[in-house]
């Protein structure tokens, strides 16, 4: 009985495994079916972004796709090609359709061979289909920089992430890349602006990193940037210049004189305007745009600072097409030195700028956070201090009341508060003997003695006190080592000069007036160089001489017929 069962139990463990086997043959084929089906969404190709446009990067999948590579020659075949999701469909096809496809009825097969074809996947198509798949709310896959990341095999484009964009950085248009097969690595193009500051040196018309000039005076300050080519993708682009003065800068005139040029290409220069002497013409050169009406400045008094954000430069340029081979910005402005502005070289007073630009074509442009920014630049006025004190020649003491008259190389006349007019003016010399001409540009210097101190005589004519800086003329202001050269005419004397502190010390001599006839005839005679006055006085006292000598022989004479009368 025992073995009866076993027989029966084994007969109907062969039955069930048989009628197993059977349904196990009924859907293997539908399994292996299924398998094939998965097998295209399981294929992966890693992609690699490399460069140092930034430190991350976003991909969004267009299509799943077999991919293949085509023998040694690097090209890769899809076939098999699906929308990767019906969202990226639907963000897709407007897009395309603008930029000429016929897309009633296309497939994603059909959609992938037509941005294949030459001429169709250009960076600014490549841009506005990222920038739609990004408004749809799709997840990117992201990629940090220089790593290899695996992902499901078909096309991709391939973005800057904007937090991971910082300063001389720059997304630019999406990447186009078809992933599968054997490892691919794409290379974002780097193109950021760059900005720079001169300042007008007014002794010879030229823009350069240093110039020295008067307090008060009008001095001109040039910005640069320059918008290197190849930036593609954007539909608009606009930047700021974000300027900081020293304390030293007045920038009461910034926001009334401020005037923003545009010209097309990345070289070429930055003269937008006509130079003359120490003063800009308002209206651009050839080749310039003036676009100051569509630009705004915002000047805060408080931090000494002021910024110029532009207008679009893609539209001021005529289009994307011409804005991709660059662009040059040059913005103008007045800013005097002040009252407190350092003197000397030692400290000058600097004037820094840095460049405020769109982070990627991507970027929120009417936010903040659209931008990043270029390193700073500068460029540095220097002005200097005179001291003349007026002594006497013989016992070098210091001597109030000397009226002089002081004029600078532009023609104008120191007054006595300090400034200075076209009109005509004097300054007295105090208790201390001293008078200071405070903050002037180098150049020459004329004194003349209008009235001198009680008890003294006063030279006559203009003696010049000039002073010559050198070293202004450098690439950079860290460079910068200006040096002070100063002469005098006599009775003018040079005591000293101090570059660093920008303090020069000059001495105005006088004699004292004579008490004897000797004494008052010696006074006459000239201690400064004045030959026409030498030559005067000699002649008045041989006149002098010979009057009396004809009076003494018209009386021996007299006397003498007297005598032989007798």
């Amino acid at each position: 009985m025992i073995s009866c069962s076993f027989r029966l139990r084994a007969h109907r463990l062969v039955a069930l495994l048989c009628a197993l086997a059977l349904v196990l043959a009924s859907i293997l084929p539908g399994a292996a079916s299924a398998s094939s089906a998965s097998g295209h969404a399981a294929a992966t190709g890693t992609l690699t972004v490399s460069g140092s446009v930034a430190d991350a990067y976003e991909a969004y999948q267009l299509f799943d796709a077999d991919v293949a590579d085509e023998g040694g020659s690097g090209d890769k075949l899809a076939t098999d090609v699906t929308w990767t999701s019906d969202a990226v469909r639907d963000a897709v096809l407007p897009v395309l359709r603008e930029a000429g496809m016929d897309v009633a009825g296309a497939v994603a097969q059909d959609v992938a061979e037509w941005l294949d074809a030459d001429g169709h996947m250009t960076p600014s198509l490549a841009t506005g289909l990222a920038r739609a798949i990004r408004a749809s709310g799709v997840e990117p896959q992201a990629i940090p920089s220089g790593c290899a990341v695996e992902l499901p095999a078909g096309y991709w484009l391939v973005v800057a992430e904007e937090d991971a964009i910082g300063q001389s950085q720059a997304g630019t248009a999406a990447i186009f890349a078809l992933v599968g097969g054997a490892p691919v690595t794409v290379t974002p193009k780097a193109a950021v602006p760059v900005v720079s500051k001169h300042v007008l040196e007014d002794s010879d018309g030229a823009w350069g990193k240093a110039a020295d000039a008067t307090v008060g005076d009008d001095l001109y300050w040039r910005l640069c940037a320059t918008i290197p080519a190849g930036l593609v993708g954007y539909d608009a682009y606009t930047v700021e210049f974000a300027d900081a003065m020293s304390a030293g800068l007045d920038l009461s005139k910034v926001a009334s004189t401020v005037r923003v040029y545009v010209a097309a290409g990345a070289d070429g220069g930055f003269d937008a305007v006509t130079v003359s002497g120490g003063s800009v013409a308002p209206g651009p050169v050839d080749g310039w745009k003036d676009v100051t009406a569509g630009c705004a400045v915002s000047v805060d008094a408080g931090a000494n600072t002021f910024t110029v954000r532009t207008s679009d430069l893609v539209s001021a340029l005529g289009g994307a097409e011409k804005f991709a081979a660059g662009a040059r910005v040059a913005v103008v402005y007045n800013a005097p030195l002040g009252v407190d502005a350092n003197r000397g070289a030692e400290q000058g007073n600097p004037n820094e700028v840095y460049l405020r630009y769109p982070r990627s074509p991507f970027a929120d442009q009417g936010a903040e956070g659209g931008y990043t920014r270029t390193p700073s630049d500068n460029a540095t006025a220097y002005t200097w201090d005179v001291a003349l004190t007026k002594r006497a020649s013989d016992d070098q003491r210091t001597l109030s009341g000397a009226v002089l008259r002081v004029t600078d190389d532009r023609g104008r006349r120191l007054a006595a508060d300090g400034t200075w007019t076209g009109g005509d003016a004097t300054v007295t010399t105090g208790a201390d003997g001293r008078v200071t001409i405070g903050g002037v540009d180098s150049g020459a210097l004329t004194v003349e003695e209008v009235a001198a101190p009680e008890g003294y005589v006063g030279f006559t004519g203009a003696r010049a006190l000039t002073l010559a800086v050198a070293g202004l003329d450098v690439e950079q202001v860290a460079a910068a080592r200006p040096t002070l050269t100063v002469s005098a005419e006599k009775p003018l004397r040079v005591d000293g000069a101090d570059a660093a502190l920008g303090a020069v010390e000059a001495t105005v001599l006088n004699s004292a007036k004579p008490t004897s006839p000797g004494g008052w005839i010696s006074g006459l005679l000239p201690k400064t160089g004045d030959r026409c006055l030498a030559i005067v006085v000699a002649l008045a006292v041989v006149g002098a001489a010979a009057a009396i000598m004809l009076v003494v022989g018209s009386r021996f004479i007299r006397r003498g017929g007297d005598r032989r009368d007798r």
